[in-house]
This record gives structure tokens, sequence and C-alpha cells, in this order.
């Protein structure tokens, strides 16, 4: 059964077009990997500092190789001084 992430991240207000930016050059790298099924980013309508990952991966060991991936950790080193927040990643399997 797949596993499905949601992940939240709240920009700092006067970066929002970097923060996107940065989260934008994740997903090219991303949906190559291997066990990736989706990587989607969104941007909330009501608050444009509000950005969220919407995922899908194989299983958890391919989440877990992504999360210690190169291209990840550099966006996470850029995204230190963008965000408002730590990230909200939350790991989800679906039920029904």
């Amino acid at each position: 059964m797949s596993l499905r992430v949601v992940a939240h991240l709240i920009s700092k207000p006067d970066s929002i077009d970097e923060t996107r930016e940065v989260l934008l050059g994740l997903i090219e790298p991303t949906v190559a990997e291997a066990g990736c099924i989706t990587y989607e980013l969104h941007q909330n309508t009501a608050d444009p500092t509000d950005f969220t990952f919407i995922e899908e991966w194989t299983d958890d060991a391919s989440l877990d190789a992504h999360l210690e991936s190169a291209h990840l950790a550099a966006a996470r080193e850029k995204l230190g001084d963008l965000l408002a927040e730590p990230a909200d990643i939350r790991r989800y399997r679906l039920i029904r």
C-alpha cells in the first residue's frame, strides 16, 4: 500500500517568491526518484505564504531516501532563512 505525505511550509511574507522558486526546484529531481508516484506543489489562494506539497510514495523506504537526498538537503539549507516556521511533514496511509 502506498504512502501519502502532506508537507506544509509557511514562507516569511517578504520571501514568498524566493520560497516558491526553491520549492519548484525540488519537483524535477524528486519525480525522478525511485518510489515517487506523485509530487505536487500547491499554494494557498487566500494566503500566499502557505505552500503545501501533496505526495505519494510507494513505501517508507522510498520516502526516507528522498528525505536524505542531496537536492532536499540543499533546499533545506536555502529555506532556513525563508520560512516563518519549521515545515510540518506528515505521513498517511489510506484506510479505505
